[in-house]
């Protein structure tokens, strides 16, 4: 049946064109239920014996929620013991429509066999669609659809051939005027609350309930503690007028009265507006977009360099003095007007990006209370107030919460348990935190995506070889870190006949196995890169192709995508090829094993003869991009020794790095050049590339406050950065260089990619190359994957497809990228910190030797290159009188009784785990030398630690 309508709609150019909009209507839609024997369907989905054990339904039946109740109670939803459920076509377009992160929820639900959710297409039903009726809002259009296709179910179920007797359909909704029209229609319903309390076999699944409008102010005080947010339609107008600013919410880790809002500008105009005060505040969450007003000039004030953590209070009443005592404290440590930055306060809410979070219970002291604090693990989400009856059971435990609301009465916002954890501290749970907390996606690969996989056994077929060339006669090999499983590149070099010489660069080809759009290339394209975390690596594609298909693992068949130079003994380029290879290599060598057959003179084989002459030509390449500019920045890194049995660490040491890092790290730049140059020259509106920022002089302020009573430093330039550095020597002092360069890497700004046809800055200020891309990880970076398929099609060997050519697509494909990028970054760093601290958990006290990196008004940060270790020495510790301080902003230094300190002075320190926050427990610093009476501490006997050979098991 064809159902079509027809109206005008005048164009741009004032015609008016006529549309007609057909739909098609069927009556041969399943009702997806076992009991129906007069719908034709092979496998049903809603069970015959559909019990759920509830107080208000003691029969057999089926669950219908509206678009409300999906949305809000997503994660009752998800629990195991709610299962019959029908999801009609209507919600399941409204929740896409409104909630991207729960609809894909709500679809991982539905392909979960288990829970038995059936989506129903009413609206292409002939009995269950219906037009919208004049007058009537798209909302109540819909609640009519919803209500109109369960009262379908029921009958169609009542009248089927079937032994279906007592089973019946339950609309759930909160909505009171959808339930009274649903009551006038005869119809079961119930308010989700209502029916979740009824259920018999999970009490606890209360606790998961988000808030409803009705309750919200259930546990709030009556005294209004923040300021009214602005509506939409006042925001809107006063963005559009200039009174109000647009921007992105971003809290500080180490001040919870404060945060910035990054408001974005055109080009490099963008600006940030301080926001200082729980007022001003407003209720704002981390990530959240807001709506700015700036406070008068006279009112601007400066970041605040203490750190100051929310102790918590569970009395709303206090909120107001508890700031006022803050900020009291924070004025006194105020820095002059001079300093001050535009400061505004937060008018209203334009979109919340709130997601559960991951933290501990703070249980009420009130005995029998069902309300108590929750306290995330990230710093920059202020403590949600729960309800729950698990408090004992809970403690201890990690676990999820989500926020439901923050009405203007309460001192934090409401929410609601989601799930448990796991314990607090052990590695496990810890691990699923760091996860969570940097959204990296790290749920098992879907049947879907590994269906997409290779059937074993595999091998190249003639068909393969049509468009490859054969390099399997190259003397081929590999240099990786030890461990290394999913190797990415290979090289080659050898002498022509002519006298110069053939260096090849050899990438796996993953995208010969990954094709664009199938459910393997969307999951690579969600996850971004693979993330290594200390003893565990989180995979983008499956680990059939990561650490066996496409690893360039020696003696074994592989297939390439291959760049090829002919250079001269002096490095220049005279030819540049791109092939897609077979190649076979002849050696998987760590860095060490490559510099060892290098050094060695006894060694004369092929292949220490290909790596002495890749090592040649490295060095003049390298030495070629730092006359150019290029910067050679330092950052510690730290490699931790892991126990096989227990997987505890029990070395730690900072990575030493060697010639034949840097030799493998110049020519994949110099690939990833090459094919950069090659894609934009082919495709100048799609390609995807990579750029790096130049820093705006204001981030070079404490370098050269860092290294002005030694050295001079220009940053003009990269050249001119570059230049300083290198010349930036202090006698007696070798360490000195390192530390400047650890210095000028915090000045950066961040690399990105992007997609050419919507940028016009492509310079690299770090690489000092006016293009770049990556090329040369696709079995690690999806960025890698897009250039392959650019490049393959730009030498013709591979088709095109309509994404690949769309800049806008590719634009926010580059942005997914970004975030994916920046967030493995972290979750790598958070991984890093919490091994650090099961390192020092039973090793007591340590000495070692440092040197400051950063003064603060009230601590030094203080790096230990041993260790590659930052943290801070504070000298107003509650637990002893604080000690006369002066800070100096111009220096910047910090006068502690009567001892200076400055950036770059060498201290020594004891070092030890402050496990009494269980949450956050951190590496403490103390001050030994120099001495300053009250406030440095004895050195300690660390000989008996020192000695312990491992972690207690």
């Amino acid at each position: 049946m064809l159902k079509s309508k027809t109206f005008v709609k005048k164009t741009r150019s004032g015609g008016v064109m006529k549309i007609v909009r057909e739909h098609y209507l069927r009556d041969d839609i399943w009702c997806g239920s076992e009991v129906c024997a007069e719908c034709k369907q092979e496998s049903a989905v809603l069970q015959r014996d559909a019990c759920i054990e509830s107080n208000l339904c003691t029969y057999p039946h089926y669950l219908i929620p509206d678009t409300n109740v999906v949305l809000h109670q997503i994660d009752v939803l998800e629990d195991p013991v709610i299962r019959n459920v029908i999801i009609l076509q209507t919600v399941l377009q409204e929740v896409r429509h409104r909630s991207a992160p729960v609809y894909k929820r709500l679809k991982d639900i539905i392909h979960e066999k288990e829970k038995h959710f059936y989506t129903f297409t009413n609206e292409h039903h002939r009995d269950t669609f219906i037009e919208r009726e004049p007058g009537e809002s798209a909302n109540d259009r819909n609640d009519r659809a919803i209500r109109v296709a369960t009262k379908w179910y029921s009958q169609h179920l009542k009248t089927s051939e079937s032994d279906a007797e007592g089973l019946k359909v339950v609309l759930l909704t909160n909505d009171q005027g959808n339930t009274q029209k649903a009551e006038e229609s005869s119809l079961l319903v119930y308010k989700c609350e209502e029916y979740i309390k009824s259920l018999i076999a999970n009490p606890e699944l209360v606790d998961r309930l988000a808030l409803s409008s009705d309750d919200k102010n259930e546990i709030t005080s009556s005294k209004v503690l923040f300021p009214e947010h602005l509506p939409l339609s006042r925001i809107q107008a006063g963005i559009k007028s200039g009174s109000f600013l647009q921007g992105s919410f971003r809290a500080s880790r180490d001040n919870y009265l404060e945060a910035t809002v990054f408001v974005q500008g055109e080009g490099e105009d963008s600006t940030e507006v301080l926001i200082q005060g729980l007022q001003n505040l407003n209720r704002a969450v981390h990530q959240d977009v807001v709506a700015v007003q700036l406070l008068p000039r006279n009112q601007w004030v400066a970041p605040s360099a203490v750190v100051l953590q929310d102790e918590g209070t569970a009395k709303d009443d206090d909120a107001e003095e508890e700031e006022e005592e803050k900020l009291q404290y924070l004025n006194d440590l105020r820095v002059p007007v001079s300093a001050s930055k535009p400061t505004g306060k937060i008018v209203g809410i334009i979109k919340r990006s709130w997601r559960p979070y991951c933290g501990m219970l703070n249980a009420s002291q009130i005995k029998e209370s069902t309300r108590h604090l929750f306290t995330p693990a990230d710093r920059r989400i202020p403590r949600i107030r729960i309800e729950t009856r698990q408090s004992s059971t809970l403690a201890g435990q990690r676990i999820m919460v989500a926020i439901d609301g923050w009405p203007k009465h309460s001192r934090y916002p409401n929410g609601h348990f989601v799930r448990s954890l796991g314990s607090a501290g052990e590695k496990d749970t810890e691990q699923e935190v760091l996860l969570l907390e940097h959204d990296v996606p790290h749920q098992d690969f879907s049947q879907a995506v590994l269906s997409f996989l290779p059937k074993m056994p595999w091998a190249i077929t003639p068909e393969d070889m049509v468009k490859r060339e054969d390099l399997r006669h190259l003397t081929v090999c590999s240099v990786d870190p030890p461990g290394c499983t999913d190797i990415d590149d290979a090289l080659h070099c050898r002498e022509l006949d002519n006298g110069n010489l053939e260096v090849g660069v050899h990438i796996a080809d993953v995208s010969h196995f990954i094709r664009p759009g199938n459910a393997m290339d969307k999951e690579a394209a969600n996850r971004g890169t693979t993330v290594y975390l200390c003893g565990k690596r989180i995979d983008m594609v499956p680990e059939l192709l990561s650490s066996n298909l496409c690893s360039l693992r020696s003696n074994v068949e592989r297939m390439a995508f291959s760049c090829i130079w002919e250079m001269n003994d002096k490095a220049e380029i005279l030819k540049t090829r791109f092939t897609k290879s077979v190649i076979n290599s002849k050696a998987s060598l760590t860095y060490a094993e490559a510099q060892m057959r290098i050094d060695d003179t006894t060694m004369n084989d092929d292949i220490t003869q290909s790596l002495r002459g890749l090592n040649k030509l490295a060095k003049i390449l390298k030495r070629q991009r730092i006359e150019k500019g290029a910067l050679t920045l330092s950052s510690l890194e730290v490699r931790f020794h892991i126990d096989s049995e227990t997987h505890d660490p029990i070395d730690l040491q900072t990575k030493e790095l060697m010639e034949t890092n840097s030799m493998v790290e110049e020519f994949m730049l110099l690939a990833n050049i090459s094919v950069a140059q090659k894609i934009y020259d082919e495709f100048p509106d799609c390609a995807m590339l990579r750029k790096h920022p130049a820093p705006p002089p204001s981030n070079y302020d404490i370098l050269l406050k860092a290294a002005k009573s030694k050295v001079s430093i220009h940053t003009d330039s990269a050249k001119a950065l570059a230049d300083s550095l290198d010349g930036a020597k202090v006698d007696g002092f070798p360490y000195f260089n390192t530390l400047l360069r650890i210095l000028a890497t915090r000045c950066m700004m961040q690399a990105v990619y992007f997609c050419s046809g919507m940028d016009s800055d492509f310079h690299h200020y770090g690489l000092a190359s006016p293009i770049y891309t990556h090329f040369t990880s696709p079995i690690r970076r999806y960025a890698d994957i897009i250039v392959h398929r650019l490049l393959a099609v730009a030498i013709a060997a591979d088709s095109t497809y309509p994404d690949l050519m769309d800049k806008h697509k590719q634009s926010a494909l580059a942005n997914n990228l970004n975030y994916r990028h920046k967030m493995s970054q972290y979750a790598q760093r958070a991984s890093v910190a919490f091994h650090t601290q099961l390192f020092f958990k039973s090793r007591g006290i340590l000495n070692e030797a440092g040197y400051v990196l950063f003064v603060r008004k009230n601590a030094i940060i203080v790096l230990i290159p041993k260790f590659g270790l930052e943290g801070t020495v504070f000298f107003d510790t509650k637990d002893k009188a604080a000690p006369n301080l002066v800070f100096d902003e111009e220096g910047p230094t910090l006068k502690v009784e009567q001892h200076n300190f400055c950036i770059f002075d060498k201290v020594k320190v004891t070092i030890s785990l402050d496990a009494s926050n269980i949450q956050h427990q951190k590496i403490r610093m103390a001050l030994i030398d120099p001495v300053i009476p009250g406030v440095s501490v004895p050195a300690p006997d660390v000989e008996p630690q020192a000695k312990k050979p491992k972690l207690d098991r």
